[in-house]
């Protein structure tokens, strides 16, 4: 085994000693510059620095475990191209700043959350899906992330307090379409996402409601009953005459499993169809990031790395790892602590630096809210005079409604502007 190896924070254990870091150790909290990891907090902060670090083997605890995360880091990925086989893949660029599309957004969002809303009423009543309805909404919003999904993706996080039955399928598109946007799927193919991500849960229509609200664990024949809002989606589907191909997979299949644990049919790898390993990926990460009757929202940075901890289990590494680029280590909204012990809230990533985004400043160190919310870019903030002291970073991030804040009660648009 080497002596020393490349390693992401992400695949960190206790036990692992880490001999050099991805960046100088000044810009970190970490002041020793070797030690082996104690404790989970120092992993967070690792992970909260750093995309990868430097492990010496030989000063390591867990050599085995060393060595399995040897061979994971050994493996090779499959190109995108390979899993998109019959699909012409490209690329797209931000077109606009942050600011100037969010009102755009805005205007999206809510369209489609008025149409989605007619829509499954009309079905819960026991009528079809107002396709034509439904494609004539998705257009603008698959315009506005085609753009610049930041915009979006912090409009969608706001508006989280929304229970409505459907929000949870409205926020599920979102996550396809920026997936999809940096896989580099055509318009077309944005398009099949959006409606497949929109429909996937729409059998729950016909499961009952109590069942959806229990807050314990399921019985054997509760899960089954449960299980079953697959089948009614799909018969809701061919009821509607939905043939696209895309879409009836995404209903389908968005709850089978990559290592074959999922259901209804067990399928695994390369049996499940590319766009439903999108729709899984996507309806989990949509779900784990709301308040749900039996568990209380993660946050968006801990989503992600339970999405990661999955990779080749639950979903391809792959499409997992594409999808943390298009929402990013700290996606918009996620509460942070900088080093200087003011909190904030994500606004927008830098694609190029993920770690250092741009940060809305709601609370200075004292943890007192500040009189206006201050809009801080941690990739261009200019150093301190002298030079001296570290840079502002990240130190971690929190959970939400951390201190009190609820982001949809701060009047943020004026501080947004320089977005």
């Amino acid at each position: 085994m080497l002596a020393t190896i490349k390693i992401a924070t992400d695949d960190l254990e206790i036990g692992m000693f880490v001999s050099a870091l991805d960046r100088p150790w000044l810009e970190t909290p970490f002041r020793i510059q070797g030690f082996r990891i104690e404790t989970r907090a120092q992993i967070s902060g690792l992970r909260d620095h750093c995309a990868h670090v430097f492990v010496d083997t030989l000063q390591s605890k867990k050599n085995a475990e060393v060595a399995r995360r040897v061979r994971r880091s050994n493996y090779q990925p499959v190109p995108l191209q390979h899993i998109f086989y019959d699909r012409q893949l490209g690329s797209y660029g931000d077109e606009t700043r942050f600011a100037e599309e969010q009102p755009r957004a805005e205007a999206a969002l809510q369209t489609l959350r008025n149409d989605l809303g007619q829509v499954y009423e009309e079905v819960a009543r026991g009528g079809r899906v107002n396709v034509i309805r439904l494609k004539k909404s998705i257009e603008p919003l698959i315009a506005t992330i085609s753009r610049n999904p930041d915009a979006c993706l912090w409009v969608t996080r706001l508006r989280q307090h929304d229970e409505s039955s459907y929000q949870h399928s409205l926020g599920a598109a979102i996550w396809a379409l920026a997936l999809g946007r940096e896989l580099g799927l055509s318009r077309q193919d944005l398009r099949s996402l959006a409606l497949g991500a929109l429909l996937m849960d729409i059998g729950k229509l016909r499961v009952d409601p109590a069942l959806l609200q229990l807050r314990r664990a399921l019985s054997p024949t509760e899960k089954a009953q449960m299980q079953a809002h697959v089948a009614h989606g799909l018969a809701i589907v061919e009821e509607s005459g939905i043939i696209v191909p895309d879409v009836v997979n995404m209903v389908a299949c968005h709850h089978e499993r990559h290592d074959g644990s999922g259901y209804p049919r067990g399928l695994k790898g390369d049996q499940i169809p590319p766009v439903a390993r999108i729709a899984g990926i996507v309806d989990t990460y949509a779900a784990m990031t709301r308040n749900r009757a039996h568990a209380t929202a993660m946050s968006p940075s801990h989503a992600i790395r339970v999405l990661y901890d999955t990779r080749d289990t639950g979903f391809q590494a792959e499409l997992v790892e594409a999808f943390i680029r298009a929402v990013g280590v700290y996606p918009a909204t996620t509460l942070v602590e900088l080093s200087s012990g003011e909190v904030g809230v994500v606004v927008a990533e830098y694609r190029s630096q993920r770690l250092k985004p741009k940060v809305l400043v709601l609370l200075n160190p004292a943890k007192q809210a500040q009189a206006a919310p201050t809009l801080v870019d941690l990739q261009n903030r200019p150093l301190p005079r002298g030079g001296t002291a570290p840079p502002l970073n990240i130190v971690r991030s929190l959970e939400p409604g951390a201190y009190g804040i609820d982001l949809a009660s701060w009047a943020l648009q004026g501080a947004l502007a320089g977005a």
